[in-house]
């Protein structure tokens, strides 16, 4: 019986809670793919050299940093579903204003206060799917949620460089049209979460008392069990050892990738590539495959019960991946290489984000969590500025790809040596069969 409640429970929260969280997250990536595909048109129109941008764009992260924490916190006490959809209607409204940009210096104000409004966003999902899951559907919950990272890339690609072709339309150029597009959606599923969202399992009219009850109670025996190990409070959680290594890997991780990312599109249209369109369908290649490799990953996680080791195998796969591209810049040989390296990417996220719920509970967890993104998001401030120096200083991305190669070896290191991570919620029974599911 408790394994029926428990399989119906589960399976109700998921059909509820994915796929407006896929959404959202599916928004808020749009963003970033917006911005790489922008600048094949906006850095010529605004007379951006390719330093210029990356400094520019990267601004997003410090807005970000800044209010990451108070911006959890806040959400841990207010509920996710009034704080959410506050964040995503001020960072759609931010959005679409990128479109009156008028050089670097307004470009790179716009970005940073985007930064601040949809700080506390991607923290704030994963504080709010371990109101929700067991530990042991972390990884999963964690890439099926983070899937619509890639998907936005794939999606977005085509979507973005065909927007581009709108250039001259109603007195506009085309990468304007592309941000007033984004900011638009956003607003309006910003003012949906308010009426989709419940902030905790006793709240929720979806589930029956039973289902209620048991999730319930699973939730709180797994929140003891940890707290009986060592209880960390909020203010702890910031210079708690696991939590500041967690910080250095992902923000290796997070430098790479997002390097590579607000990048790619120009590194395509280097090999040759003359249509922008056909840019943005061969950029959806290495994120496809990213896809396929997130859920594939945080799956297997969950199924072995294990993140560290699948951690940096995916921090290996993504160093590789780099270093293949860089050798092989000027061929389409790089194009492998990057999808290589977006494969490790992607698949780092699910074991990763289902590492600090091992040890945080409560407050410490919502500090902790928004801390190691605000940490790790620097990297996307790094990683684009640094590619772009690189690109003006030598007249190639190679040199840039091997410096994001460095960070992503940085972090399999780290991962190797210092994260063995105790899950502190095993002690708490868990039903029976459900890792069968």
């Amino acid at each position: 019986m408790a394994g029926a409640v428990e399989r119906s429970a589960i399976r109700k929260v998921y059909l509820r809670l994915l796929p407006i969280a896929l959404l959202t997250y599916f928004l808020s990536y749009v963003d970033r793919i917006n911005v790489g595909f922008a600048a094949l048109t906006m850095r010529g129109d605004l007379g951006m050299s390719a330093t210029e941008f990356g400094f520019a764009a990267g601004t997003f992260y410090w807005g970000y940093f800044l209010f990451e924490v108070p911006s959890n916190i806040i959400l841990e006490k207010v509920g996710a579903r009034l704080w959410i959809a506050r964040i995503m209607i001020t960072w759609g409204l931010l959005a679409a204003a990128t479109a009156f940009s008028t050089g670097a210096q307004s470009f790179a104000v716009i970005r940073f206060l985007l930064g601040l409004a949809e700080a506390g966003f991607f923290p704030g999902i994963i504080l709010y799917f371990t109101y929700w899951f067991p530990h042991y559907h972390h990884a999963r919950i964690m890439s099926g949620f983070l899937v619509g990272l890639p998907i936005a890339v794939a999606a977005g690609a085509p979507i973005s460089t065909a927007i581009l072709g709108l250039n001259g339309w109603l007195g506009l150029h085309g990468w304007q049209h592309m941000y007033i597009f984004e900011g638009i959606p956003t607003v309006l599923i910003g003012i949906v979460v308010l009426f989709v969202l419940t902030d905790r399992p006793e709240q929720a009219k979806f589930l029956t008392p039973e289902e209620k009850a048991w999730l319930a109670g699973q939730l709180a025996s797994e929140c003891n069990a940890k707290d009986a190990v060592k209880k960390i409070s909020l203010w702890q959680s910031f210079l708690d050892p696991k939590v500041l290594l967690l910080s250095l890997n992902y923000i290796g991780i997070v430098t790479a990738s997002l390097g590579m990312l607000i990048f790619i599109p120009q590194i395509i249209k280097s090999l040759g590539v003359t249509s922008n369109m056909t840019v943005g369908w061969l950029t959806m290649i290495p994120y496809l495959c990213a896809a396929v490799s997130l859920v594939v990953w945080g799956h297997i996680s969950d199924r072995m019960n294990e993140r560290r080791w699948n951690l940096f195998w995916a921090c290996v796969v993504s160093t590789a991946g780099l270093v293949i591209a860089g050798l092989t810049m000027g061929t389409w040989w790089a194009l492998v290489g990057m999808t290589i390296a977006a494969c490790g990417f992607y698949g780092s996220k699910g074991p990763f984000w289902a590492m600090p719920p091992m040890f945080l509970t409560g407050p410490a967890a919502a500090a902790a969590i928004a801390w190691i993104n605000s940490i790790g998001n620097l990297g996307g401030f790094f990683g684009p500025w640094y590619v772009g120096l690189m690109k003006d200083a030598t007249g190639s991305y190679a040199g840039g790809l091997y410096g994001l190669a460095l960070f992503g070896f940085i972090a399999a290191v780290i991962c190797a040596f210092f994260l063995d991570i105790r899950n502190n919620a095993e002690p708490a029974i868990m039903p029976a069969g459900s890792q069968a599911d």
